[in-house]
């Protein structure tokens, strides 16, 4: 039985900003070719079980304490699939959510929100899993000047809501892709004849192109660092794999004069000590592929 909490007709969604990449354009796309990998032909359980016009309601549950993050597009997944369904929100992006509670309700076709449920579970258990890995990398380095940031170590397709996610934990993106900066990784400087030439060869490049783009360069020992330093050229430098002490001496040796990050493995564990060296970011991948999922489950309401 559809319970009397849906008699309102105006659910509010608390949003944060979206950042810029989360476009309508890219959402639709994402939306509309996840239902098309997963609905194939027809969701042939929920059409043969579930009378068509039955309408009923569910709430997603809390079975795990995490940083919600997925909610803004677990309405916009069941909005793509059926305008008519009808969504209460409880709690938003960015909250911290604890086991039993009640994040949203849903309401309408029984239908519609069966065929939605595994794709909103799958996007929201996954954002609120990297949304909490980065508020604690985040929490970890409170006291600091430090700024977080996420890689491009991402699963091929959902980048957006990953990098979402992060954004929504409280730490920040990095580029979104290969073409908003410029990142010269040590392939790149080793096949350029060195980090001097790849960066005049960028910012060449650059000026023949007519784009302005920042330029990182990741340095791999503290002559590399005197290297990248000396074209003049550099907006952040990058220090991959380096000990505290080697970094710690690297900020003294830039002294202000570009960005520094600190690269190479950083975990929860250690990201503490990394941050007392003195960088102004730190670059995590595991803050995305090693975020373990949330438990969260959608329930008919009984």
């Amino acid at each position: 039985m559809v319970a009397e909490i849906f008699e309102a007709t105006v659910f509010v969604l608390y949003t944060m900003k979206r950042p810029d990449y989360v476009t309508d354009e890219r959402l639709k796309h994402f939306i509309s070719e996840a239902f098309k990998e997963d609905i194939g032909d027809g969701d042939h359980s929920t059409l043969g079980s579930v009378p068509e016009n039955l309408q009923d309601d569910a709430q997603l549950l809390v079975k795990e304490d995490c940083v919600l993050a997925g909610v803004e597009l677990a309405v916009e997944i069941f909005h793509h699939f059926d305008t008519n369904l009808e969504i209460e929100i409880l709690m938003n992006d960015g909250e911290t959510a604890k086991v039993g509670d009640v994040v949203f309700r849903v309401k309408g076709s029984a239908r519609s929100i069966l065929t939605s449920e595994r794709l909103v579970l799958n996007c929201m258990q996954r954002m609120s899993g990297i949304a909490t890995l980065a508020r604690e990398m985040v929490e970890k380095t409170e006291g600091t000047n430090v700024k977080i940031l996420d890689t491009r170590k991402t699963t091929p397709n959902f980048r957006m809501c990953e990098k979402w996610a992060v954004a929504i934990g409280g730490a920040q993106n990095h580029r979104y892709g290969l073409y908003d900066m410029v990142m010269l990784k040590d392939n790149h400087n080793d096949y350029a004849g060195g980090i001097s030439r790849a960066v005049r060869s960028v910012k060449n490049y650059l000026t023949r192109i007519g784009k302005d783009l920042k330029i990182e360069v990741e340095t791999r020992n503290l002559d590399e660092v005197r290297e990248a330093l000396s074209t003049g050229l550099v907006d952040i430098i990058m220090l991959d794999n380096m000990s505290c002490d080697d970094m710690k001496e690297a900020v003294k040796i830039i002294n202000g004069r570009c960005k520094t990050e600190a690269s190479g493995g950083i975990t929860l564990e250690t990201i503490s000590r990394v941050a007392e060296t003195g960088v102004d970011y730190i670059s995590s991948g595991a803050v995305i592929h090693s975020a373990p999922n949330k438990d969260l489950s959608l329930k008919a309401i009984k």
